[in-house]
């Protein structure tokens, strides 16, 4: 069995995510077999594995850092936040139900055996497991039934290691109050602090580590810089959404839906040179932008009466009538339909006029579609993308990404009409790599439509996109070295592991381990 090792934190935000995609590079470079381990996670952003089961996005980072596929083992329960008070609840990669928070705290403990069942299964497989926890060891009133943080430690005999975060402030008390509300046998887990976010020089913390150790009885392994690594965020308390990128010729507004997701799709947009990306809340903030989106969410009917109640609608509505290209993603794409049928209360229950921006109609079901696809962009949408650039001929664009939704959405319109709008996009057969007979999403002019999450993943439709987002402007388009999203991401996650190594004691975290620090083999 595989030797685990957790990573908890003093609050939400403490960085546990990135320390744990950083260990598992680490140990992965080091040549053991790892795998990340999130027993519960609640996410906005959530991804869809190849066997169409859905997990949260922090733990396909962390796969990823461990060169492994997304498995929702890594991630057995998650909730994705679907009203103030309640979530959608998922198990081993499939919907249970919708649950309001005192009923899942109720419910919780029956999930015990599939966390158990997972991590387990897991660990036959590998070396090394790394363990996420979830918000604070430290919330008294939520012990009970815990299988998130100092339960799970517990379950699976895992020695832990606590994050605090210096760049919030008080990280001394985070971390000595964090520890003191744990019982003893818990406190005897602690094995490692960590302060992490830490900006400047280390002498200014001065003998507070001596002072933190004398009180806690815990040694600091580590003080982790402040790392500014662009990696897939998962939840929105990204600075993504909250920070604009520097200014660049072409503006792109996202709204800033309240229920948005998976905002990860936008990841390739906020690294392009001449793609200025902001996310906006008041038409005020909207202003006159070159490219409109609207996201995905996960209230679709909540966040388009939203839209209607802020003045954002008439204004999106403006805009398009003046030409500006509107994009819609899975929930942004059934906004911009003419009307939405809730007919067995998937959300609201009802039916509710949409900003008829395309001549769609979408019937929410309560099924789910979760699948991983690859798609190519069809010739009349290469052609529009073409309009104005150098090269005016449709070239091939292929997307590579996955659906997770409520709904089915038609074209009501028929006849000559009909042929004003087109589809997005054409799905590609697994087997064989060519069109299927399934086609995503329309296009209308200047208005388009789809499914398809992580469009821009591959970079094809992000350069398109780019280069006629600037012959429109008028101005010169220099070309970047084109990179997917993949490769940029296995970049990040190098410098993330060669900056946490150098500041952690990675001998203090093999013996914690039990394991030999393969990095000392030539020592001898």
């Amino acid at each position: 069995m595989a030797k685990p090792i957790m990573v908890q934190g003093t609050m939400s935000g403490a960085g546990k995510s990135l320390l744990v995609t950083a260990l598992c590079r680490i140990f992965t470079e080091d040549g053991y077999r790892v795998a990340p381990f999130k027993s519960q996670n609640m996410a906005l952003n959530s991804y869809v594995t190849n066997d169409g089961l859905e997990m949260g996005r922090a733990q396909v980072v962390q796969a990823a850092a461990c060169g492994k596929e997304p498995d929702v083992r890594m991630n057995p329960v998650l909730l994705k936040p679907s009203t103030d008070t309640g979530s959608q609840v998922i198990v081993n990669g499939e919907v249970l139900k919708h649950m309001p928070a005192a009923e899942y705290y109720a419910f919780k403990s029956e999930l015990i055996p599939s966390v158990l069942e997972a991590y387990e299964s897991l660990a036959e497989e590998n070396d090394i497991v790394v363990i996420e926890g979830a918000g604070s060891p430290a919330e008294i009133n939520l012990k009970k039934d815990d299988f998130v943080n100092m339960g799970l430690a517990e379950l699976v005999d895992a020695p832990v290691l606590l994050a605090g975060d210096i760049d919030r402030g008080g990280v001394f008390a985070q971390l000595y109050g964090t520890v003191a509300l744990l019982e003893p046998n818990e406190k005897e887990r602690v094995k490692g602090l960590l302060i992490n976010k830490f900006r400047g020089d280390v002498r200014l913390l001065g003998n507070g580590l001596d002072q933190l150790f004398a009180l806690t009885g815990v040694p600091t392994l580590g003080v982790i810089p402040y790392l500014k690594v662009k990696l897939d965020e998962e939840d929105s308390l990204a600075e993504s959404l909250s920070v604009k990128t520097a200014q660049r010729p072409v503006d792109v507004a996202v709204l800033r839906l309240p229920k948005i997701s998976n905002f990860t799709d936008f990841a390739p947009l906020e690294d392009h040179p001449v793609l200025g990306l902001r996310y906006v809340e008041s038409p005020e903030e909207l202003g006159s932008p070159d490219l409109v989106i609207l996201p995905g969410t996960k209230s679709t009917v909540a966040d388009l009466l939203w839209l209607r109640q802020t003045g954002l609608e008439a204004a999106i509505q403006k805009l398009a009538a003046r030409d500006v290209p509107v994009l819609g993603i899975c929930g942004g794409y059934q906004m911009l339909g003419e009307e939405l049928a809730d007919p067995d209360g998937v959300e609201q229950g009802g039916t509710f006029r949409g900003l008829g921006l395309l001549p769609l109609r979408t019937v929410f079901e309560t099924q789910k579609t979760r699948t991983r696809v690859r798609a190519r962009l069809l010739d009349p949408v290469c052609a529009k993308l073409s309009e104005g650039t150098e090269d005016a001929s449709p070239n091939e664009v292929l997307l590579d990404g996955y659906e997770t939704h409520n709904g089915t959405t038609t074209l009501t319109e028929t006849g000559a009409s009909a042929k004003e709008t087109s589809p997005f996009c054409v799905i590609l057969d697994n087997a064989t790599g060519n069109d299927s007979s399934h086609e995503d999403g329309f296009v209308r002019g200047n208005v388009f439509g789809t499914y398809l999450h992580g469009l821009f993943d591959s970079g094809e439709l992000t350069e398109a996109m780019a280069r006629w987002l600037c012959s429109r402007k008028g101005i010169p388009y220099e070309a970047p070295v084109p990179k997917s999203h993949a490769e940029e991401q296995e970049e990040e996650l190098t410098k993330l592991a060669a900056a946490v190594r150098e500041a952690l004691d990675m001998d203090a975290v093999y013996e914690i381990l039990g394991l030999p620090n393969p990095s000392h083999a030539n020592d001898r």
